[in-house]
């Protein structure tokens, strides 16, 4: 049979023939919708990123930063700054699927949507969306291309800045798509939602932030976002898929998607261990991830900073990988005191985004350093230390950066089997109230103190001030379905044979052997508070027994 192959648009760029017939149909489908003036296949290659990047400067998206190597600066609208949590939705045939229902009070842990309305939301806003404008279509895999572990998306959008940002932290390219071949993919949808008028002249940071819209189907696996370029909202294998459909179809694959970085901790005898742990957004994973131990004879390396996909392997062994291929990181506060190794990685092909441009084309932040004696801030004011009382750099300015830039990266870091997970760690930010490091005592346990987790709200979404919220395993804006499912889910990890999962039945020296659960509120910036990897190491060595003085650890030593 035949495939037509042509477009309502034309294609500018790429070959239209690797698209299989399943993933052409949506694309003409797309192109209907949205109208394009082109369209653009991305191959990933570094020709394509040195000419989008280019032509972002010339458009005055990107400034080049000449201090650094293949480094650019982008300042957005200042209303399109944060993840929007509260347009942000799931959409199910039946409210309780994808958020808890309580009488009386407003939830907290998702916002639902109608799929009948989300339709009728797609016939108003994206009709006609990008005229003017190129769309990209990305293909992208999250976690190692051909791996088991991984998800293959494709995100189509028109907005240059999210492809280029697509290409550093996602796997992009058409081997992506010849590895597709005919299976189901994940289909995401952005728009900034301003369509460009002929004779129109473009704005620098296009978005629509009165019509902000970014909603999940996982019963079918798509994403829809509009109104925003900010990358939380608009790179949509990030938080989109990595996390709220990710844990949908982790909960039916019998796996975890979780807001957890992973580490690798290897001790002066030479032994090595990977950890996970959760702190909600602008808490501290990347410093955690990439710490500096102060203790000798300890090192450790980075997998991840973000995001973790966790499954048991055939022994019951808990794996993981990281399914990003780069950072995406919180600048304010990161100096070569709080963390040396991220201060070493970003200025490499990395995309800075609203921090503060320096006269010599560098960049700074709040917590880098000294304050330069002028500057220009992320608004693109002019900007003194003794004449301005407002931020250089916003308070959620990020760098985007490959993995590959890291100098801890760990060697087993794109493993398609994924890591093997000894410790769980859970924390926050919270200034009092609660112990340092504490641990639980069996899977269950650490489930409920997992659940339990509180932190202050920070600049990364539009919350504000500094209230502590009820933030459990970190995932709070993150639930792809009810958030009683969800724990559900994570008990019944716990209850898996260990032909095939998990078996934490039986003596308790087998769970820690495998996933000992640490709750841990870890101290923020200060990469010379380096007793915890010790800490945490000898934790997956340790059982427990029962007395009439109540439980007891023991130490044990791995085998």
């Amino acid at each position: 049979m035949t495939t037509m192959i042509d477009l309502s648009s034309p294609v500018s760029r790429g070959d239209i023939s690797l698209l299989a017939p399943h993933v052409l149909a949506w694309v003409r489908d797309c192109v209907d919708l949205c109208t394009p003036n082109d369209v653009h296949i991305m191959d990933g290659s570094p020709q394509e990123d040195r000419e989008l990047k280019t032509m972002l400067v010339k458009k005055g998206v990107l400034t080049p930063l000449p201090k650094y190597d293949n480094c650019f600066l982008a300042r957005t609208d200042p209303r399109d700054v944060a993840r929007t949590e509260g347009r942000t939705f799931l959409c199910s045939p039946k409210r309780k699927q994808s958020v808890p229902n309580p009488e009386g009070v407003k939830g907290q842990l998702g916002n639902w949507m109608d799929p009948v309305e989300l339709g009728e939301r797609i016939k108003t806003l994206f009709p006609g969306c990008m005229k003017g404008r190129t769309m990209y279509i990305i293909p992208f895999s999250m976690g190692p291309v051909g791996s088991k572990l991984s998800k293959i998306g494709l995100e189509i959008t028109d907005s240059a800045y999210v492809a280029i940002s697509m290409r550093v932290m996602t796997r992009v390219g058409t081997k992506v798509l010849t590895v597709l071949g005919e299976d189901p993919f994940v289909k995401c949808l952005h728009s900034v939602g301003v369509p460009l008028e002929e004779g129109t002249s473009d704005v620098q940071w296009p978005c629509n932030p009165d019509k902000v819209l970014v909603a999940h189907k996982p019963e079918v696996m798509e994403i829809f976002s509009f109104g925003s370029g900010y990358g939380g909202n608009s790179l949509l294998g990030k938080k989109c898929l990595a996390l709220r459909l990710g844990s949908a179809m982790a909960r039916k694959e019998g796996w975890l998607a979780e807001h957890m970085l992973i580490s690798g901790i290897r001790t002066p005898d030479g032994t090595k261990k990977y950890i996970t742990a959760a702190f909600p957004s602008a808490c501290g994973k990347t410093n955690l991830a990439m710490m500096s131990p102060k203790l000798k004879g300890y090192e450790v390396t980075v997998v991840g900073d973000d995001i973790a996909w966790l499954r048991p392997d055939s022994n019951g062994q808990l794996r993981a990988i990281n399914p990003e291929n780069g950072f995406f990181g919180v600048a304010p506060g990161t100096s070569m005191h709080s963390n040396p190794i991220a201060m070493a990685t970003i200025f490499k092909d990395t995309i800075f985004s609203n921090v503060a441009l320096t006269e010599d084309g560098g960049v700074w932040w709040e917590g880098m350093g000294d304050k330069p004696k002028s500057c220009i801030d992320w608004r693109g004011q002019p900007w003194k230390p003794n004449k301005c009382s407002t931020p250089a750099a916003h308070p959620n300015s990020r760098f985007c950066s490959p993995l590959v830039n890291c100098p801890s990266l760990d060697s087993a870091w794109e493993d398609p089997e994924g890591v093997p997970i000894s410790s769980i760690l859970f924390g926050g930010r919270r200034p009092r109230g609660v112990p340092l490091v504490y641990q639980s005592i069996s899977w269950e346990h650490g489930v409920f103190m997992g659940a339990c987790v509180k932190s202050e709200a920070t600049a990364a979404a539009e919350h504000k001030g500094k209230a502590v919220m009820h933030d459990p395993f970190s995932m709070r804006p993150f639930f792809g379905y009810n958030f009683g499912d969800y724990l559900r889910h994570w008990l019944d990890m716990g209850k898996k044979t260990e032909k095939g999962t998990i078996n934490l039945y039986g003596e308790l020296v087998q769970t820690w052997r495998k996933w000992g659960i640490v709750v841990a509120r870890i101290w923020r910036q200060h990469q010379s508070n380096s007793v915890d990897p010790g800490q945490v190491r000898r934790s997956c060595s340790c059982k427990w027994s029962s007395s009439w003085l109540g439980t007891n650890q023991r130490r044990t030593v791995l085998a």
